[in-house]
């Protein structure tokens, strides 16, 4: 691939900044050590369009999570002024950013994914615990519509803690869903293509706190993974097919993430699709793509390609 100039564009305002500028430099770093002409830049919304185009590059690499990177207003603004970009389109970034809208969308599909109910702030005047107590048993998940890293994440319990963990999450999205807790084996898989989709070996992740939460996540040594999954063939491939299927009817591209619970009677279920999965030392995509032989930089190069094919 011969490219002038690749921007890895990171960091940001949202939430997730910190761990989108360790992505964006072990990315900038393999792009660099592979011979490209790759510089970061650090993402400022106001002057995004004047700081890509004094940058002279002819590719975006999207590195920035949550907030802006996986919502698909910097893939709508990278559109505009015709520049390609890594990272799923704008309508996929915002649907699979987006629980509820995702949620709507699994539903409709017939991809399997937890039970759950919808809140927005408006619905505030209703005794929303009373609701939630009278459909789902405890514990239930409590989650901010569109938040990334675990953040925004509530496991509740007990009935008297609902209440808390419904205002914390309101304090990060207008919208909420609460779901119902699926007991079981914690799975991601990497998805990777554009028209024809294939999937990269199932990581199962197990912690040392029994969650897989902000801390687990980044923190070396707090989480495992385990590639390929001990999973029959036969249910590997029932996963497989699920999160292609579930990456298919959201119209991803390139390399995403999707993140499954496997219940005890190994039935699973779609949680979200990550859009710009994270690529740190501690992240599961580039685990599993070395376990099929692919090194990080090896990686970072399919990711541009399919950008370009797309493109």
């Amino acid at each position: 691939m011969n490219f002038k100039k690749i921007v890895v564009l990171m960091g940001g305002p949202s939430s997730e900044a910190e761990i989108s500028r360790l992505t964006g430099t072990a990315i900038l770093n393999a792009l660099q050590e592979k011979g490209y002409n790759a510089v970061g830049m650090e993402f400022v919304p106001k002057t995004l369009v004047e700081d890509i185009k004094e940058s002279g590059c002819d590719i975006v690499f999207n590195a920035v999570h949550g907030k802006y990177g996986e919502d698909g207003r910097i893939a709508a603004v990278l559109e505009m002024i015709d520049m390609p970009y890594t990272s799923c389109s704008v309508l996929s970034s915002a649907i699979t950013m987006d629980k509820v809208a995702s949620k709507h969308l699994f539903r409709s599909t017939g991809i399997s994914t937890p039970n759950c109910l919808i809140y927005r702030k408006t619905d505030t005047d209703r005794n929303l615990v009373e609701e939630i107590a009278n459909k789902f048993s405890m514990p239930v998940v409590v989650k901010a519509a569109s938040q990334g890293s675990s953040i925004g994440v509530e496991i509740v319990e007990k009935k008297e803690d609902l209440q808390k963990a419904i205002d914390a999450c309101f304090e990060y999205d207008d919208a909420i869903l609460v779901e119902e807790f699926i007991k079981g084996r914690e799975l991601s898989i990497p998805v990777y293509g554009n028209k024809e989709k294939k999937a990269l070996p199932i990581i199962e992740i197990t912690t040392n706190s029994g969650r897989y939460d902000y801390k687990s996540k980044y923190t070396k040594g707090e989480s495992f993974h385990i590639i390929p999954a001990p999973l029959s063939e036969e249910l590997t491939a029932k996963i497989q097919k699920l999160c292609i299927d579930a990456c298919t009817v959201a119209d991803c591209r390139g390399v995403v993430r999707v993140d499954v619970m496997l219940s005890e009677e190994n039935i699973p279920y779609v949680l979200e699709i990550n859009s710009v999965p994270g690529m740190t030392q501690t992240s599961l995509v580039p685990d599993a793509a070395n376990h099929v032989g692919i090194s990080f930089g090896e990686l970072c190069e399919m990711i541009l390609q399919m950008a370009i094919e797309e493109k």
